[in-house]
């Protein structure tokens, strides 16, 4: 493990404070962890132990935390066996959480405009970013658009925070964020009123297009999803010459840096390495990752 995850990771057991169901099995959780609250930071992650008789933990991007309240939420979908064993665990009872883990994203001050692009798992590490930007740096000016192939796990409704370059048709947000003064538009290919119908890259590049070169030049990329979504995030901020970071999915066991089970290639200053997704990332510069 890195010197800098060191003395940083902990282990608590976690009361339960909330555990709400949505459609297409995602659940949000929130739990009692104080220690991870008061150092968990956007784009980290935390290691769950789903159920007593599960020994193997599940990796769940924070969406949200308290430090002063001590509580910290996640989003997640049941897609196995161990986490629809953890959408049955109830309030009051205790996970054991181990965390915050990870290389968190870097918010590049130099670039005010950050287009924050999340998709399906991906959506918590974006809501965790838009909050900090919120609480801890106004000089930043964030949008945030969001996609999604399920029904999405919070209420839609029209915005009144319009968004240069995006048809007006394209008018459903988050509340959350709209409550925050924080503008988002979502994707989908679902055919939803309105969403954009298309994917999030494409949205995405309709703003960016609307940009002047100048405005241009003062917008970084925030993103992380499905691997495929990366790829074309990626693809995107080459096309526009825009700095891109992207928050990496991959199967964890360990999840602390031992078992190397989660490397991926990456391109360095001395060349090609194979770096560890769970302490050496999630975060990674996108252009290191995808060529």
């Amino acid at each position: 493990m890195q010197q800098n995850t060191r003395n940083t990771i902990f282990i608590e057991d976690a009361e339960i404070l909330a555990q709400h169901a949505f459609a297409a099995g995602q659940f949000i959780l929130r739990v009692d962890a104080p220690k991870c609250a008061a150092s968990a930071k956007p784009g980290q992650f935390a290691h769950i132990q789903c159920d007593p008789q599960r020994l193997m933990r599940r990796p769940l991007s924070i969406m949200r935390m308290s430090k002063d309240e001590g509580w910290v939420e996640f989003l997640y979908k049941t897609v196995g066996e161990g986490t629809a064993l953890l959408a049955h665990r109830k309030v009051g009872e205790s996970v054991s959480v181990m965390g915050p883990i990870g290389r968190p994203f870097e918010l590049r001050k130099d670039k005010p405009n950050a287009l924050l692009l999340g998709g399906g798992v991906g959506i918590p590490p974006m809501m965790c970013l838009s909050e900090e930007i919120k609480n801890n740096h106004s000089a930043i000016n964030p949008l945030v658009l969001m996609g999604s192939e399920v029904p999405f796990p919070f209420e839609k409704k029209g915005s009144k925070l319009i968004v240069d370059g995006i048809d007006q048709s394209v008018s459903d947000s988050l509340p959350l964020l709209e409550e925050w003064n924080i503008p988002s538009r979502l994707a989908s290919l679902q055919g939803y009123d309105g969403v954009y119908e298309g994917y999030i890259t494409d949205l995405a590049r309709d703003w960016l297009n609307a940009l002047s070169d100048e405005e241009r030049q003062q917008v970084a990329i925030y993103s992380c999803g499905p691997t495929p979504m990366l790829k074309a995030v990626a693809s995107l901020a080459k096309e526009f010459g825009v700095p891109c970071q992207v928050s990496l999915e991959e199967y964890m066991a360990c999840a602390v840096g031992g078992c190397a089970g989660c490397v991926v290639k990456v391109t360095t200053d001395e060349g090609q390495a194979m770096k560890r997704v769970c302490v050496d990332g999630p975060v990674f510069e996108a252009n290191t990752v995808f060529a």
